[in-house]
This record gives structure tokens, sequence and C-alpha cells, in this order.
């Protein structure tokens, strides 16, 4: 497979508004490992090879399991995440596939158990980003490893 076109390099502009969304949640409160766990799920949902690469190399560095890791796509099969972890894990599939199920009043619902309004809008945040970095990357081939 061949990249079909470097963004990044095309169109510079759009791609710097992009990684203005990633400064932004660097910034948040949301726990680093959280948010690798965010951008690995939507990523194997969207199948974006350039992004599973990305983020599960980026949560290694940060001291996630290889076990977790192998099990994220089948969370709700084990004992490895916490509820907080569950929750998240959740609400990124609902909005990740907002078009077959919106999101449910019960994921939206076990998620604020958890998080309070800016937290939750700062995960809500960390979701749409990686989503649109997902169709970035799959749209124009954007390679693993590059």
């Amino acid at each position: 497979m061949e990249a079909r076109m470097k963004l990044h390099e095309i169109n510079p502009k759009a791609y710097q508004a992009m990684l203005g969304l990633e400064r932004y949640l660097s910034q948040t409160k949301i726990d680093p490992i959280i948010k690798e766990l965010i951008k690995i799920r939507a990523s194997q949902l969207n199948g974006c090879a350039f992004c599973i690469d990305m983020h599960t190399k980026d949560a290694r560095k940060l001291g996630e399991t290889e076990q977790r890791i192998y099990a994220l796509n089948a969370w709700r099969e084990t004992n490895f995440f916490s509820p907080e972890e569950q929750a998240v894990l959740a609400l990124t599939e609902a909005v990740t596939l907002v078009a077959e199920t919106h999101v449910p009043d019960d994921v939206y619902q076990q998620a604020k158990q958890f998080y309070n309004d800016e937290e939750l809008s700062e995960i809500i945040m960390a979701i749409v980003t990686i989503n649109g970095w997902n169709r970035i990357c799959v749209t124009t081939r954007r390679l693993p490893g590059e």
C-alpha cells in the first residue's frame, strides 16, 4: 500500500489546526494512560493502522502493559480495566460509532459517575480529536512507522 498524500505538506494550515487540538489536550487533566486508551480504542474501531502503531508505542512508554493493549478490543471480556477506564472506553466507542449508536444515556451517565463536567468535556474532546486524526490518516493512507 502507498500513501495517497502527505496532508501535512500539502495543507500545513489544516494540519497545524489539528495539532492545536493536540496541544490543548496535552494540557488537560486527563490521565495520560486514559488518553492513550482512548486513542488506541478509537483507532481500532476506525481501522487506522498508523494511529494504532503510534499510540500503542506511546502507551508502552507511559508504562501501559502488553496484556492490556492486546486485550483492549475485547475490554468488556476482561477484568484488566478499572470502572473509570471502562466508562471512558464505552464512551469512546459510542462517540466513535455515533452514526450507529448515538451516545446512549446509560453510557454518558456511567462516565458522569466518575468524571465532572470539565473532565468529561476534555474526554469528549480527546475522543473527537483522535477520530479526526483517524479519518485523516485512513483517507490519506498514512503508513505506520512514518
